[in-house]
């Protein structure tokens, strides 16, 4: 893969809020995408609770759409927010769910994290625990920038527009190294 190949990203909301914060720094992301990377925007609010019984009698359809949904993708892009001091329920049963043997698709998966949060620190505690996730699952969360948005609701508008410039920028700065990532991993 080289740096003018096309790389398709995945982006997945740890809430399932219409109008959540961290699903409108994705269309922020989808926006602010450089020139070569598509952003998709993923459900998982359809997932069923994880539940190894069911799991054993085959995946069930939303989580297999998941699953290949990941693997399709050169890269995940995963927004969240923080829910005492984690990672919010639906989030980690998604992971859970997609990473069930065999082939689970994080493995080698290049990641980037960011959050967006009406407290100060921005969903830190949350993304470290992401993080040790995917430490686990052998998935390559890219290291820096970090994007912890803080002080959420004053940088979007009623609408859910990303309108802070200085965030816009980190939000661009943050996608133009996750593809080089994506592309020096992938490649």
């Amino acid at each position: 893969m080289s740096d003018d190949t096309p790389v398709k990203i995945l982006a997945i909301s740890g809430s399932l809020r219409a109008s959540s914060l961290n699903t409108a720094a994705l269309r922020a992301a989808i926006e602010l995408a450089p020139a070569g990377m598509s952003i998709e925007l993923e459900e998982i609010g359809d997932l069923p609770l994880y539940n190894d019984d069911v799991r054993a009698q085959g995946f069930p359809p939303a989580v297999q759409r998941l699953r290949e949904r990941i693997k399709a993708a050169d890269g995940l892009l995963i927004s969240t927010p923080e829910y005492n001091y984690s990672v919010p329920g639906v989030l980690k049963n998604a992971i859970d769910w997609a990473s069930r043997p065999p082939e689970q698709p994080f493995d080698g998966k290049p990641i980037a994290i960011m959050g967006a949060s009406p407290g100060a620190i921005g969903t830190a505690r949350a993304q470290y625990h992401l993080r040790q996730c995917f430490v686990f699952l052998n998935g390559l969360v890219l290291n820096r920038p970090e994007v912890m948005i803080g002080g959420a609701a004053g940088r979007f508008d009623a609408t859910g527009k990303l309108t802070d410039q200085a965030t816009r920028d980190f939000v661009a700065a943050m996608l133009v190294a996750f593809k080089a990532w994506t592309v020096r991993i992938r490649g």
